[in-house]
């Protein structure tokens, strides 16, 4: 799996993001032909390729303008996960995350002990509950006081109808 992420120009935030499970190559650049379509005038009509081999993916750079890392342009490239490179020296930046293909492979999952679990009141209908919850990454764990306080006051209070 790849996912490709557009990052905001100034604030480094995610504005759109794809995601290619089964691909071999994906192209990105300027022409509707491409996987990722990207409009701006300093993104070739084929930008860059990214190639999977195995269980590993280049980047190979197609471009007029160039493709940049850290800003030093680069020609092909091994791409690790959570690379960031722009297309030309002032265009898009992108983000690079590769990962195992979901559906190969089993997501870690916690249990719910009944005596842990709390009532959640809602209409009869219209809620679909899940048994499983995917473990997020390690360094995505953990809850500050605040969010601690707002869990335990959501889980506490029961809603009405009328309020869904």
């Amino acid at each position: 799996m790849i996912k490709l992420t557009l990052l905001h120009p100034l604030q480094s935030i995610p504005v759109r993001s794809w995601i290619f499970e089964d691909e071999q190559v994906v192209r990105i650049g300027r022409s509707t032909e491409n996987h990722v379509v990207l409009f701006s005038a300093v993104v070739s009509r084929r930008h860059i390729e990214l190639r999977r081999s195995g269980i590993t993916w280049e980047l190979i750079n197609l471009g007029t303008n160039g493709t940049y890392l850290d800003g030093k342009p680069i020609a092909k490239v091994p791409i690790v996960d959570g690379l960031i490179v722009h297309l030309a020296r002032s265009g898009p930046k992108i983000q690079i995350n590769v990962g195992p293909n979901q559906s190969s492979v089993q997501l870690g999952q916690i249990s719910v002990k009944p005596r842990d679990a709390k009532a959640i009141h809602a209409p009869s209908g219209g809620a679909h509950i899940s048994t499983t919850i995917p473990v997020p990454d390690q360094k995505e764990v953990g809850t500050s006081r605040e969010e601690e306080e707002l869990t335990e006051a959501d889980n506490t209070r029961h809603y009405s109808e009328e309020e869904y």
